[in-house]
């Protein structure tokens, strides 16, 4: 009766070795071309939203940064910070106000914004990475002219899509994109962190978007991916399920027939702007996952809604 026991216990161990092998060989053969598809491809990441206040997201981001510049690809990291300046602004009295989703920015409050993102921020994110076994350098916009960027002086009307004159002080959009300091860095076994922070061509410093700031350099750089760290899953179709793949032309009649509403219309209308400059595709990533980069690029699996000019493999009914 014991001998049996005996038997069927290291049957159970020999099983759930062979099980763990067999998942582990899956994971390898799923992942292995994948890691061929990015191999010394740029891939651009925006970081941003939830994922940046929680610590074990934090580093589970920073992880697959690492990871991924050891497997052989380029990451290059554009971080946000809205929450982090509010913070700021409300310790020092300085009042905030928004048009049409950008920040107000007077000389006070823009030298508050360079200070966070620059600052604390960008250095933090530097750190998280390197305590991961990177070697991250953190940099923004200014620096060699890396984003010259000019005053945001008209926006479109939501109600009419009017254009309008509007001034919003030191909120700036992409001019001019000088990319050499960031091949530079990423040649070697850096990582670049980069702070939204560009400067105009008489020398102000402007607060941009981080998404604007992440597109526009993707773009530039024709980087194979643009990932956007969001707190969404990602496009949802009429019944509320997750659309993984879209094309261009998809995307632009989601939005035509109501499926895409509010401010993911945004959002999705400066993804299809990147794919039409060069970027073979954007994604947007539910950054409340964790390891949700890694999911996305070395698996079949996915984390949000990926924009690109192929047709897709597969999506959700629309």
């Amino acid at each position: 009766m014991s001998k049996v026991k005996k038997t069927s216990g290291t049957a159970g161990a020999f099983d759930r070795k062979e099980i763990s092998a067999h998942i582990q060989a899956r994971i390898l053969a799923e992942a292995l071309p994948n890691m061929l598809r990015y191999d010394e491809q740029t891939v651009v990441v925006k970081f941003g939203g939830h994922a940046m206040g929680d610590q074990a997201l934090s580093d589970a981001f920073a992880q697959d940064i690492v990871y991924l510049k050891q497997s052989g690809v380029n990451p290059i990291v554009v971080h946000g910070g809205g929450p982090q300046i509010a913070n700021m602004l409300s310790k020092l009295e300085i009042q905030s106000e928004f048009v049409n989703g950008l920040r107000v920015t007077d000389k006070p409050t823009v030298e508050v914004v360079e200070m966070v993102l620059a600052g604390r921020i960008n250095k933090d994110i530097v750190s998280a990475i390197n305590r991961q076994g990177g070697k991250a350098v953190g940099i923004c916009g200014k620096d060699a002219n890396l984003m010259v960027a000019r005053k945001i002086t008209q926006m479109a009307d939501p109600t009419s899509s009017q254009l309008k004159d509007v001034d919003i002080g030191f909120v700036g959009e992409p001019l001019n994109v000088n990319p050499h300091i960031v091949d530079v860095i990423s040649r070697s076994d850096l990582i670049p962190v980069i702070a939204p922070i560009g400067i105009s061509p008489s020398g102000e410093t402007l607060n941009i978007n981080a998404d604007t700031f992440a597109s526009a350099l993707a773009a530039r750089l024709r980087a194979k991916r643009l990932l956007l760290l969001t707190d969404v899953e990602g496009v949802l179709d009429r019944n509320g399920r997750l659309i993984s793949e879209l094309t261009v032309a998809q995307a632009r009649e989601l939005i035509r027939n109501g499926t895409i509403t509010g401010g993911m219309i945004p959002k999705i209308e400066g993804c299809i702007e990147v794919v039409e400059a060069g970027v073979e595709a954007v994604v947007i990533i539910n950054g409340k996952v964790a390891h949700s980069v890694l999911l996305e690029l070395l698996t079949d699996h996915g984390a949000g809604t990926l924009v690109g000019r192929r047709m897709p493999k597969a999506t959700s009914g629309a």
